[in-house]
């Protein structure tokens, strides 16, 4: 191997079990490289280098001795900084917030850390998880490993950014109207949402999901595995089911009837080259025999507005509470896009919030007649990483989650995979959205077409 640190995270417990390569051995590598690239990228909230050496010379014990304590005993994992880890404070990426360490570990971080997986870091996002940017009060700007000019997106913005510039295979973010699947697409990583439910997440809330973000689909079924684990701390979840998780193998498209939606229904208009990727990797689903057939978007105007006014009076209150002082330590555009939410009444919010039954009426009219569906993940390729989003204007904050969003609300299982890069070299992401419950199926076709695209080769290294 040419380095440790181009392992999955399949191949690393491999090496790990053959005992070719301990976790001391491993991380010797994986540290001096984050701590040399942390200052160009800005990925990580408390990295903790002495602890987590500590951690895998204890691994490394284990191993030596054939008693690991889990089936990832000594992997690198990265978790979103909302998802609570015991001891550690929860900033929600604002200056704002009192730093009072949590209590407890939320669901995906005890999923992860009973599996033996090694924390390496939080992950950086903005103001209360708000904006699809590595723009934050309180965290330094993220940035996008495939070109330090341009955002990793968000809110999983630390994650993305560290998955894509090669800081351990495991990463998990959360999406409430796609910030595990947009920074996927932009930083060129596997990024999966699943059914509302299928993964415990602590607080719930309409439409929020925490999911893995890898650099391949075997690592985000792998992760699966564990993540979907129950836990009674999430009132939204769903029955424990007995799923193989990594059976990928074997899988056809040939007889399905796949949507291709290239217009989402408004919104920022799709970039050519974004176009043209999809319509290409909707060939090849045809060519390997699916009938491929052109839909309308779902999402309309009057959905996205109420979507937005619900969010804004939501917003408000929470930040129209703050003592001026901490009010003024948020990001200012959070600030002016909230402020808004004033103006919402209260038969204009409850309007806002019936939206999203909306959305989800639409998306189980349009799948009635589906089994799978190809969007664009974003509808532009790039934008700067000082910016707060990619029209980067409070008045217009959702034009860019038109074709993620609503899978949230129909609580529709949903991926993004990259399908090629722009002339400039930036990732674009394909979504493939599977019917409500379809996790395990959803992946198996990701896996297909990850298969047929191969695998990518240039992953940036910033150190």
């Amino acid at each position: 191997m040419s380095s440790p640190l181009d392992l999955s995270a399949i191949e690393l417990v491999a090496a790990f079990r053959a005992r070719r390569l301990s976790p001391s051995e491993y991380f010797d590598a994986l540290l001096p490289y984050v701590a040399a690239s942390e200052p160009k990228l800005g990925a990580l909230y408390a990295f903790e280098p002495e602890r987590v050496g500590a951690e895998a010379a204890a691994s490394t014990e284990r191993w030596a001795e054939g008693e690991p304590n889990g089936p990832l005993d000594g992997v690198p994992v990265t978790l979103k900084e909302l998802i609570a880890t015991e001891g550690v404070p929860v900033p929600l990426g604002t200056a704002a917030t009192d730093l009072v360490p949590a209590t407890a570990d939320a669901p995906p971080a005890a999923r992860m850390k009973e599996a033996g997986a090694i924390l390496l870091a939080k992950t950086t996002v903005p103001d209360y998880g708000m904006l699809s940017s590595g723009l934050s009060s309180f965290h330094t700007l993220a940035r996008n490993p495939w070109n330090l000019a341009c955002n990793p997106g968000g809110s999983s913005a630390g994650a993305a950014a560290a998955g894509a510039a090669g800081y351990g295979p495991l990463h998990v973010g959360t999406d409430i109207g796609g910030s595990v699947r947009l920074p996927a697409g932009w930083c060129g990583l596997v990024g999966f949402k699943p059914s509302l439910g299928r993964i415990p997440i602590d607080p719930y809330y309409v439409g929020r999901c925490a999911g893995p973000m890898t650099r391949t689909v075997a690592e985000s079924a792998l992760m699966m595995q564990f993540l979907a684990k129950p836990d009674w701390r999430d009132a939204t979840s769903l029955p424990p089911e007995d799923i193989d998780w990594m059976d990928l193998e074997g899988g056809s498209v040939k007889g399905l009837r796949i949507g291709l939606m290239l217009e989402a229904g408004c919104g920022m208009e799709v970039e050519d080259e974004v176009r043209t990727a999809v319509e290409a990797a909707a060939r090849r689903f045809e060519a390997e025999g699916a009938e491929i057939v052109p839909v309308p978007g779902v999402l309309t105007r009057a959905m996205l507005d109420g979507l937005d006014d619900f969010w804004r009076a939501r917003s408000w209150d929470d930040i129209s509470a703050l003592p001026p002082e901490k009010r003024a330590k948020v990001l200012p555009y959070i600030v002016d896009w909230a402020a808004g939410g004033a103006h919402v009444d209260g038969p204009r919010a409850v309007r806002g919030f019936n939206q999203t039954m909306k959305m989800r009426q639409a998306c189980a009219t349009l799948f009635h007649g589906l089994d799978y569906l190809l969007t664009p993940t974003n509808n532009v390729s790039a934008f700067p990483a000082e910016w707060a989003s990619p029209i980067n204007d409070p008045a217009k904050p959702f034009e860019h989650i038109c074709f993620t969003v609503p899978w949230n609300m129909s609580e529709q299982p949903a991926i993004s995979i990259n399908c090629g890069f722009t002339q400039a070299g930036m990732p674009i992401g394909l979504q493939i959205v599977g019917p409500r419950f379809a996790d395990h199926a959803v992946l198996r076709v990701a896996h297909l077409y990850e298969g047929w695209r191969g695998p990518i080769t240039n992953w940036p290294k910033l150190a």
